[in-house]
This record gives structure tokens, C-alpha cells and sequence, in this order.
């Protein structure tokens, strides 16, 4: 029972980070319809800058990571006005093909910039509590309780504020929402800032939690993707519910498996969900 506390808890880390890889994610594609696949590339991007503000300013991981999650928001203004809205209304494989192109040249410059080597970013977060046999890293329950408080922020965001009203009336119907005054435009590119942040966060918890570098952005996608349909595409709720399923699933599997299987294992659990609830966990028919 002990292992099994042990293993869950780390798997709860760990589904706290495919919890913000995929919450950006799902608030492009639900309320956008785009399947953003770049933005694994600009979570761990958000890793890079955390590790460089970290470094160049002398300041702490937490304020580095707000750094990185601003600059994270300038990245996805640019990527939605530049890449992303001039094929709004075009056939979805127009978004798609941008969305690869993208990736390479996102991951290209993280190549360039901080180069091929491993980067783990440094937190004052070292202690490690025994509570009844399990160990409980100090790491680790910041990591949850970053995640916890961002998703608060989210959901406060979009269903308590007025900006949040407008993206949520663009997400259920874009024609009737212009109509009644909604600025597309303004809500589009509010849905990527907020969706690359979330990015940047993961990908700041990635660099302190395990380790980054050129090309982890690309598996951080497919997991993130993968937690979308586990928990059902376009809901925030399955999104997060999908995550930690995600997260323990993987975990229990390195620890009672092998490690060399948790991907294996936690994609089985997602295609045995749809096999049964083709919607996922969370998702309306």
C-alpha cells in the first residue's frame, strides 16, 4: 500500500504538468478549433527562459517562471497574428500544416539559442518529508500547488469575467457571438497568450521537476493531445481529470512494470476509455 501512495503521489507531479500542457491546449481547440501541435515546442520554451531569467537576473525559480510565462504570452500573440489567423477560415489542414512547420522552428531555435544539451533548472525546493513511509519531495507538492493555483486562475478567467464571457460565447457559437459585439480577433488572440503561459509554466515545471532539451517538446505534445481525448476535446474539467489519470497511470506503471512501458501503459488506458466512452471521461456526446 505504501508503494502505491508512493507512486501515486509522484504520478501526480508529473499529471500536474500533462494538466498545463494540456489545459493550453484545450482552450485553443475548444473555443478555436486548432490543433496547436507547436505548442510543446513553446512549453519547453517556457523551460529555456526559465532556466536563462533564473540565470541572467540572479532571481529566484518562481519569479523566473512569471518571466518566462510573459514572454511565453508575447510568443502566442505573435504565433496566433502571424501564423494561425490569416488561415482562420481556411480548410483545418492549413492550420495543421503550420502547426508542424512551427514545431521545427521553434524546437530549431531552442536548438540555436541554448544548445543540445540537457538543462535542469535549479529550485530551492530540496527537502524530502517522510509522512507514514511515503516520501514526500518538497519539489514535487510545489509543483502540484503551481498547478492547482494556475488552474484557479483559468477558471476564474473564463467563467468570472467579462473577457472570460466573451471567450466562452465565441466557443459556443462565433457567428452569434459577433453579432452581439464580441471581437474575434481580441478573443483569439487572448485565448493564445493565456494558452502559451500555461505552456511556458509546464515547461518552467518540466525543467525543474525532470530535465529539457531540444525535442522532449514534441513527446509533451503527443501526451498533452492524448490527455485532450482521454478527458474529452474542449473540456477544461476533462482536461484536468485526464492529466492526473495520465500522470498516476504512467507512474504505477513504471513502478509495478518497468519504466521502459509507463507510455505504453498509460495509452492503453486512454484507448481502453475510448473504446467504452468514445468522448472521453468528461466529454458530451
Amino acid at each position: 500500500m505504501i508503494e502505491i501512495l508512493q507512486q501515486v503521489l509522484n504520478g501526480l507531479a508529473i499529471g500536474s504538468v500533462y494538466v498545463m500542457i494540456a489545459l493550453g491546449l484545450t482552450v485553443v481547440f475548444g473555443i478555436l478549433g486548432i490543433a496547436h501541435f507547436a505548442h510543446g515546442s513553446v512549453s519547453m520554451s517556457g523551460g529555456y527562459l526559465t532556466f536563462f531569467f533564473g540565470g541572467a537576473l540572479g532571481i529566484g525559480f518562481f519569479p523566473a517562471m512569471a518571466l518566462a510565462m510573459v514572454a511565453g504570452a508575447v510568443i502566442g500573440l505573435l504565433i496566433e497574428r502571424l501564423a494561425y489567423r490569416p488561415v482562420r477560415d481556411a480548410p483545418h489542414i492549413n492550420a495543421f500544416i503550420i502547426a508542424l512547420g512551427l514545431t521545427m522552428m521553434v524546437e530549431g531555435l531552442n536548438l540555436l539559442s541554448f544548445g543540445a544539451d540537457q538543462v535542469v533548472i535549479q529550485t530551492p525546493y530540496k527537502d524530502v518529508y517522510n509522512i507514514g513511509g511515503v516520501a514526500v519531495a518538497e519539489l514535487r507538492l510545489a509543483v502540484i500547488l503551481t498547478a492547482i493555483t494556475l488552474v484557479g486562475v483559468v477558471a476564474v478567467l473564463i467563467s468570472r469575467t467579462k473577457t472570460g464571457k466573451a471567450i466562452r460565447a465565441v466557443a459556443q457559437n462565433r457567428p452569434a457571438a459577433v453579432l452581439m459585439g464580441a471581437n474575434v480577433n481580441r478573443v483569439s488572440a487572448i485565448v493564445f497568450a493565456v494558452s502559451s503561459a500555461l505552456g511556458a509554466s509546464a515547461g518552467a515545471l518540466v525543467g525543474a521537476l525532470l530535465a529539457i532539451s531540444p525535442g522532449v517538446g514534441e513527446g509533451f505534445a503527443v501526451k498533452g493531445f492524448a490527455v485532450l481525448i482521454l478527458g474529452g476535446l474542449g473540456s477544461i474539467p476533462g482536461a484536468i481529470v485526464g492529466g492526473l489519470v495520465l500522470g498516476i497511470s504512467e507512474s504505477l506503471a513504471a513502478g509495478f512494470i518497468s519504466s521502459a512501458y509507463k507510455d505504453v501503459i498509460a495509452f492503453l488506458v486512454m484507448i481502453v476509455v475510448l473504446l467504452f466512452r468514445p468522448e472521453g471521461l468528461l466529454g458530451k456526446r
